[in-house]
C-alpha cells in the first residue's frame, strides 16, 4: 500500500475500460478513487467534494480535459495530471500552459500513473496536496472547507459541533482545557460554556466514533479537557 493512502482522487475519462481499470488499480494501492465519465460529471463532483488530485483525459465528447483544468485552475489549486493520446505535442504543451502539474501518454502502464501521482502529491503538498485534511478512521475533516465526510458522504454538523472539531483539529494530539474550548469558540449563536462542549463532545463522539463510550479520536484528558488524536 501506497504512502500516500488515504488521498482522494478523482479519474475522468469517458472510456468505461480504462476509467474502472484505474478506479480499481488505484484503490488496490489504497486511495480514495471517484471517477467520472466526462467533464460535466466532473465538474459537479468538484464542487461537492475536496480532491487532494485530478487525472483528466484530454480527449473527451463535449468539454474536453484542457478546458477542465482551466475551469480547475480558476477556483482552486487542486492538482491536475493529464492524459493525452501518443505524440500529441500539443496537447501536453496545451495542458502544462493551463495549469497542469504534469502529463502522461497512452498508452501507459498503470505503475507509471501511480509513480507520477505520488510525485505530484509530494511536490504539491502543503499547496493542495494535503489541503489541511485530518483522518479520522471512515471520516475526514477537512480544515479548510469545514466539512465532515465519511467517504464520500457529507456528515451534518451543527454550528458548534463544526467549530469545536475545527478547534481540535487544528490542535491535534494536543490536550485542550475544557474552559479554553469554551472562550476560544463562543460567539453570540453557539453556547459553549464548558458543560456545552461536553455535550457537543459527546454529540460529535455519536457521529464520528465506532464506539462512542470508548472513544478513539475524541480522548477526554483527565484533570484537563479533550484532545484530537487523528490516525
Amino acid at each position: 500500500m501506497t504512502a500516500m493512502a488515504g488521498r482522494h482522487l478523482l479519474i475522468v475519462d469517458d472510456d468505461d475500460r480504462i476509467r474502472e481499470l484505474l478506479k480499481e488499480y488505484l484503490a488496490r494501492a489504497g486511495f480514495r478513487v471517484t471517477a467520472a465519465p466526462d467533464a460535466a460529471r466532473a465538474r459537479k463532483l468538484m464542487s461537492e467534494l475536496t480532491f487532494d488530485l485530478a487525472v483528466f483525459d484530454v480527449m473527451m465528447p463535449g468539454e474536453d480535459g484542457l478546458s477542465l483544468t482551466r475551469w480547475v485552475r480558476e477556483r482552486d489549486r487542486t492538482p491536475v495530471l493529464i492524459l493525452t493520446a501518443k505524440g500529441e505535442a500539443d496537447d501536453r504543451i496545451g495542458g502544462l500552459t493551463v495549469g497542469a502539474d504534469d502529463y502522461l501518454s497512452k498508452p501507459f502502464e498503470p505503475q507509471e500513473l501511480l509513480l507520477r501521482i505520488e510525485a505530484i502529491l509530494r511536490r504539491t503538498q502543503g499547496r493542495g496536496g494535503e489541503r489541511g485534511r485530518v483522518s479520522l478512521g471512515a471520516f475526514t475533516f477537512d480544515l479548510e472547507r469545514c466539512e465532515l465526510f465519511e467517504g464520500d458522504e457529507p456528515v451534518r454538523l451543527t454550528e458548534g459541533e463544526v467549530k469545536l472539531l475545527k478547534r481540535l483539529a487544528q490542535s491535534r494530539d494536543m490536550p485542550i482545557d475544557r474552559f479554553d474550548l469554551a472562550s476560544e469558540i463562543s460567539d453570540a449563536s453557539v453556547d459553549a460554556s464548558a458543560r456545552a462542549i461536553d455535550v457537543q463532545v459527546t454529540r460529535l463522539r455519536r457521529k464520528i466514533e465506532a464506539d462512542p463510550k470508548n472513544p478513539r479520536y475524541i480522548q477526554t484528558v483527565r484533570g484537563v479537557g479533550y484532545m484530537l488524536a487523528p490516525d
